[in-house]
This record gives structure tokens, sequence and C-alpha cells, in this order.
């Protein structure tokens, strides 16, 4: 199966290829180039399905046909600081913050509230798009973030997230550890199910 993945983040796309290795996946920009995907929802599900709809409508311009668009928004959100960052995940530092830049504002946030451990969650949103359907499924993972960084595995906030049930951050597991119980793990299940049905 040959799936569009409308994401041109490398950790999500490094993550979505271990998880199907058995479907081809390209990301969109190796088919249509560079596309700016303004986020401007106010929920995962949102976001997601615009950017899936957004380059499903680009590649039906380009004469493609049959193809499946699936798009991911997620992040984390610390319910103690008003559940920051939420659907700004991936900007909570600015637009193209890097990894560690949003880590920093995280970790700056959490000091100013002397707050060392308090729990948090990983949200994913996955929308598939097929024959002009629109599918959307959710995946979660609880656990605790902390105000530093441990281990050098995973992206994104990986280093400062603690799951329920380990004692180490998802940056010091490793992906390995990671795949059987993640946000995205638990979404791409679903996702898989409604393929099953859809195709």
């Amino acid at each position: 199966m040959k799936i569009v993945l409308a994401s041109g983040n490398k950790g999500k796309i490094k993550e979505f290829e271990k998880l199907m290795p058995n479907d081809e996946v390209v990301a969109f920009k190796e088919i249509l180039g560079d596309i700016e995907i303004i986020e401007d929802k106010d929920s995962f599900k949102g976001n997601a399905i615009k950017k899936a709809q957004t380059i499903y409508d680009e590649l039906e311009k380009k004469g493609y046909k049959d193809i499946i668009v699936i798009s991911d928004d997620s992040g984390i959100t610390v319910p103690a600081l008003n559940n920051e960052p939420g659907i700004y995940s991936a900007r909570y530092a600015g637009v193209n913050a890097s990894d560690k830049d949003n880590n920093s504002k995280l970790i700056e946030n959490l000091n100013k509230k002397n707050i060392e451990k308090t729990s948090a969650f990983y949200t994913a949103c996955i929308a598939i798009i097929y024959q002009n359907e629109v599918y959307t499924v959710h995946g979660w993972m609880h656990g605790n973030v902390i105000n530093k960084e441990l281990g050098q595995d995973g992206f994104g906030y990986d280093p400062m997230f603690i799951a329920n049930g380990f004692e180490k951050t998802l940056g010091e597991l490793g992906y390995e550890a990671k795949k059987d119980f993640s946000h995205r793990t638990k979404a791409l299940n679903l996702a898989k199910k409604v393929l099953d049905v859809i195709l």
C-alpha cells in the first residue's frame, strides 16, 4: 500500500516507516515539494484533518487517483501549565523552533512554578483521507513531565517525559520500548483497523 504522509517532520516520518514496514510511506514533499500548511485549528483533530485535506487536494490536482493520505497532529499537554503547550507543541518556542528550543521553554515555564515533576499526557490524532472520505482516530499516552532533559533518543519532548509504569524518560528508553505503548502507536493501530475496513 502506498501512503502519502502529510508531514514534513523527519521524526514522525521515521516513526511511521518503522510502524508500517509493509507499506510504502512517502512524505508529501517527495511528490509535491514544499507546501506550507497553516495549522490554525483549535484541536489536534482539526489540524490533522486540515493537513491531510490540503495534501489530498493538491495530489488530486496533479491527477493522482486512488490515493491514501495520512496526517498526524500530536503534542504534549501539561495541566499544571494551563494545558500548555497542547496544539502548539511543535512551535511552543516560536515558528521553526527546534526540539531543544521547545524543551527549554517548557523547562523554563515549569521552573517558574517550581515544578520538578507533574502529570502530563501526549495526544496523537491521525486523519485518513481516501476517496474523499475523512476518518480520524486518537491515541493517548499518560505520565509525567520533568524539568530537565534525560536521554538522547526519541524526538520532541521525549527526554522530558516519563510514561506511567516507567522510571526513565522516553529519551532514555529509546524507540523500541516506546513503540509498544506510545500515543502514535495506539492511534496508528486504530488507523490500520480503519484502513482494513475501507480498502
